[in-house]
């Protein structure tokens, strides 16, 4: 399929299309570099919402019951749901298309699992990119859930314009909060499975946080108390998403938000880009045999200086 008819199938809603160009994405195809740029000038409509959270804390049950509220007020919904690599494929373990099978028939709701495959906090580096393809497409609400692992949270801040935060009634989540600098990327938090004992707590603990800390600042991060399993809380959820993101338009804020975001992406380009020249070089030429000599006679920082400079010793002879 050539790229600027997969991007014209794109731009006109094709299902199949998307799904192409996000596999694409996924094996770092070149040519879709040539698409992503075919359909650039489409993008900066949808509303990208980030959730993320620890394991268990429901974040996709809270997913699902916001497609519902969205298809139901008419809106085509895009979900990139980020998993843990499979250990002995590589690919996405697909628990999140599970949980959000009831949707697939929908063909208003677009829902893709991708690999982790390893990256720092679990999310997988073509993330960004899904998510411009999907907003390409016509998907006016873009939902990214993290694996909620490690740096997960700091890095679907880089990705969403709002970043929901889901936790559960389970001691001291509070203070693991603040320990961990969830409250700094928070837009919205959510305390889920409200039902269990210790909810309300952690609910007081959190409001607690944001007056002590966020007292003075534009947008002091609400809190949900929800039930996800009931649908508890998710209208306020709702709310409170168009609400920031309303926040977000006026205030200018949400360009200054997308310009960090092409920054960190142009960022992310570079260093895989010359990480592929670096390992080219080492493995042929000048580059090759010196690791292949006396490992005591070898500089990594001067090899280093000539592979980023574009030249080996050879070439400098």
């Amino acid at each position: 399929m050539e790229g600027t008819n997969l991007a014209t199938r794109l731009l006109d809603g094709d299902v199949r299309a998307l799904a192409r160009a996000i596999r694409m994405v996924e094996e770092r195809d070149p040519s879709i570099a040539g698409v992503l740029r075919e359909v650039r000038g489409r993008t900066g409509r949808a509303q990208i919402v980030g959730v993320t959270g620890s394991p268990g804390s429901g974040k996709s049950t809270l997913c699902d019951q916001l497609i519902e509220r969205w298809r139901a007020q008419g809106h085509l919904v895009g979900v990139i749901a980020i998993d843990p690599s499979s250990p002995f494929s590589g690919g996405a373990i697909l628990g999140d298309r599970v949980r959000m099978q009831r949707h697939a028939t929908d063909a208003g709701v677009f829902i893709r699992s991708m690999a982790a495959r390893g990256h720092l906090g679990g999310l997988a580096a073509a993330a960004r990119e899904a998510v411009r393809l999907l907003d390409a497409s016509g998907r006016d609400r873009c939902l990214l859930e993290t694996v909620g692992v490690g740096q997960s949270e700091l890095e679907v801040m880089r990705v969403a314009d709002t970043t929901v935060v889901v936790t559960t009634p389970v001691a001291g989540d509070a203070v693991q909060a603040m320990k961990a600098g969830i409250l700094e990327i928070a837009d919205i938090f959510v305390v889920n499975k409200a039902d269990l004992p210790g909810a309300a707590k952690v609910y007081r603990d959190l409001r607690d946080l944001v007056r002590q800390t966020k007292a003075h600042a534009a947008w002091a991060p609400p809190v949900v108390l929800a039930s996800a399993q009931k649908g508890d809380g998710v209208d306020e959820l709702i709310e409170l998403l168009d609400r920031h993101h309303k926040f977000l338009t006026d205030s200018g804020e949400l360009e200054r938000r997308r310009a960090q975001r092409v920054r960190s992406e142009v960022e992310s380009i570079v260093i895989e880009r010359a990480a592929q020249r670096a390992r080219q070089a080492l493995d042929q030429g000048t580059m090759g045999r010196e690791l292949g000599g006396d490992l005591r006679e070898v500089d990594p920082y001067e090899l280093a200086e000539q592979i980023l400079n574009g030249h080996t010793r050879e070439s400098a002879d």
